[in-house]
């Protein structure tokens, strides 16, 4: 059996980046950048006041207190025409162009003004209180680089750098079959033996969040000309994900079905609990990841390959889980060969360390569990037994 690590890596080394398309800034939440964003503009274009006050030179307001004379006034949006000679200044609010000949802001706290005279308080050095051009940015400059998910904070950014458009990759258009005469779908007539499918639609919901555009094929019958029929309806998409089908089961048709319709097969069967039973491969031009039937076996590895596999094929500059530990509330005891991700809760303490214990039952059929879970424990093979308040590493389960 193939390590967790080893089956991932597979699977990104067989996946590449989409082509690119174009989409409006209004359009681009969630995104991934295909290509780097450079600023249109220079922000702010030149230098301009930083705070609400007085413009004036440098070498006047040096040391105070000082008197100047008023000659203007400038507002944001605004310009003065004319120049700050010795002893002048204007008055100038934020975000304001400074005057020609000024090179430095008072703020208002710092003065006594009466009409024209205004008697400055505090010495003031040149270049307080001025934000000079291209403090944020200039033309040209890279603000964004290719492979980041554009969220509220980027968007504005590049609005700020002038730019309508942006070029993004294109999603992948994930295929989701399920399998089984067991299930149907919620709402339908539950016959004797059936069990409501709950796999397909939570991995169409989480192929939205990792950044794909999920496609609903349906439940394939355990035979042959169902699931064929079914199938093809993947032909044109970027990933087929199968749950159901892929275990020694006597009615598990998914690699005979479609070994016999040209699949491919890199590799089946991962060292890893929930999960072993998890396959990758090629359907004609279509890659093929089939997921396990058990409920809480999917999502897991919802999680640990097709959400990387999405971010392959995004173009995503890190792919991947994050690196992530927490503190044990309970003993843990000593692990077997196969890699385990433990279903557990995850809470913060008033230090601010994150704290998990994991659920008692951990079967993989427990849907209800796997919905209250904050973060899967991650257990490598041999693990050693561990001790309550040791850390361990986790996976938190907020994209899902």
């Amino acid at each position: 059996m193939l390590s967790v690590a080893e089956a991932k890596a597979r699977i990104l080394e067989a996946l590449t980046r989409l082509p690119a398309e174009t989409t409006s800034l209004a359009d681009a939440d969630g995104r991934v950048l295909a290509e780097d964003a450079r600023a249109r503009v220079t922000q702010p274009p030149w230098p301009v006041s930083a705070m609400d006050g007085y413009a004036a030179r440098g070498a006047d307001v040096a040391h105070a207190p000082t008197t100047l004379r008023q000659i203007g006034l400038v507002h944001a949006g605004g310009h003065y025409q004319g120049r700050v000679g010795a002893g002048e200044t204007v008055r100038i609010f934020t975000g304001a162009p400074m005057p020609e000949g000024a090179d430095t802001v008072v703020i208002q706290e710092n003065v006594e003004a009466e009409g024209e005279r205004v008697r400055v308080l505090h010495d003031t050095a040149p270049g307080r209180n001025v934000r000079p051009a291209g403090l944020d940015f200039k033309a040209g400059q890279v603000g964004l680089e290719a492979g980041r998910r554009l969220d509220a904070r980027a968007i504005g950014f590049a609005a700020a750098m002038n730019l309508p458009w942006l070029r993004v990759t294109r999603k992948p258009r994930v295929a989701v079959l399920a399998t089984g005469d067991e299930i149907v779908m919620p709402g339908e007539p539950i016959g004797a033996s059936q069990i409501v499918s709950s796999n397909a639609l939570a991995l169409l919901a989480a192929i939205r969040r990792f950044g794909g555009e999920p496609i609903n094929l349906g439940i394939a019958l355990d035979n042959e000309a169902s699931l064929k029929a079914l199938a093809a309806g993947a032909r044109g998409t970027d990933l087929l994900v199968t749950t159901g089908g892929a275990s020694v089961g006597e009615h598990d048709l998914v690699r005979d079905v479609l070994g016999g319709a040209g699949l491919e097969l890199d590799f089946w069967k991962i060292a890893m609990r929930p999960g072993k039973p998890l396959m990758f491969g090629r359907l004609g031009e279509t890659r093929l990841l089939g997921l396990p039937g058990n409920p809480v076996s999917t999502l897991v590895c919802a999680i640990l390959f097709l959400k990387p596999a999405i971010g392959r094929l995004l173009g995503l500059a890190r792919d991947g889980e994050t690196s992530e530990s927490a503190v044990l509330e309970v003993d843990l005891a000593a692990n077997d060969e196969r890699q385990d991700y433990v279903r557990a809760a995850l809470r913060a303490r008033p230090d601010g360390n994150a704290v998990t214990a994991p659920f008692a039952k951990q079967d993989s059929s427990m849907m209800s569990l796997m919905a209250n879970a904050g973060c899967l424990i991650v257990r490598p093979p041999l693990a050693p037994a561990a001790k309550a308040g040791e850390r361990v590493p986790i996976i938190r389960l907020d994209d899902l």
